[in-house]
């Protein structure tokens, strides 16, 4: 097996290709996680959610590291990691170009939204549950390939 280091360009072409991440996040010196669904643009990762201890952690600590991969032919991959910073999109003035942007990147795929609009608790959540939209700057950017 061969591994190599992507470049940049790389790193950042498989991010525009994929949809589909981990995102991690620590608060209290505990990391912290989960899958994350995005949209790249502007040396950004665009995403939407409900309120939760995702988001309550990334309020608490900024600095978070996304992950994104892919698998090739037999054993091959390939993998991204960003290091970059949580930047809330609230709904309020001063934001509204950011949140309309994050809006149209994430509204250009079917279902976009239903992994961050449904919570897996019982009961249901109600509706009157704000959503966040939020995205990642990419501060640093790294990745890797192996092929056979």
């Amino acid at each position: 097996m061969l591994i190599r280091t992507l470049s940049a360009l790389e790193c950042t072409k498989l991010l525009a290709a994929h949809r589909i991440g981990h995102l991690a996040c620590a608060k209290d010196g505990q990391p912290y996680v989960v899958c994350l669904n995005y949209a790249y643009a502007d040396n950004h990762l665009y995403a939407f959610s409900l309120l939760g201890k995702k988001i309550d952690w990334m309020r608490a600590n900024p600095l978070v590291c996304v992950q994104v991969d892919e698998h090739g032919q037999g054993r091959g991959w390939r993998s991204v990691v960003v290091d970059g910073r949580y930047e809330e999109l609230p709904d309020r003035i001063g934001h509204k170009v950011e949140r309309d942007h994050a809006w149209a990147l994430l509204s250009k795929h079917v279902d976009w939204w239903e992994p961050g609009a449904l919570k897996p608790v019982m009961p249901p959540v109600s509706d009157s549950t704000p959503h966040v939209f939020f995205r990642i700057l990419v501060e640093q950017v790294s990745g890797r390939e192996a092929s056979e």
